[in-house]
């Protein structure tokens, strides 16, 4: 079974809004999984404050641990 991951909204009627059009072809049938955050869960912006001043990664701090440059590496493109 192949997985497709999308956000959406769900709006005042009870009803599934997709951010975007599905990427497959249809009429198709489908299972739909749908995850929602708990009241607790942090936010992206609570996990990104959490990581940067957690003293465990301190050490990224260190200019000796800058070792690559902006023309290291390709370009990554995902052509799915």
């Amino acid at each position: 079974m192949k997985a497709v991951e999308m956000t959406g909204t769900i709006d005042e009627h009870r009803e599934l809004r997709l951010d975007e059009p599905l990427p497959i072809g249809g009429p198709s049938r489908v299972r739909v999984i749908i995850l929602m955050p708990e009241e607790s869960d942090p936010t992206a912006e609570e996990w990104a404050y959490t990581a940067a001043s957690n003293p465990a990664f301190a050490f990224l701090r260190d200019p000796a641990e800058d070792i690559y440059t902006i023309s290291d590496g390709k370009p990554f493109r995902d052509e799915e």
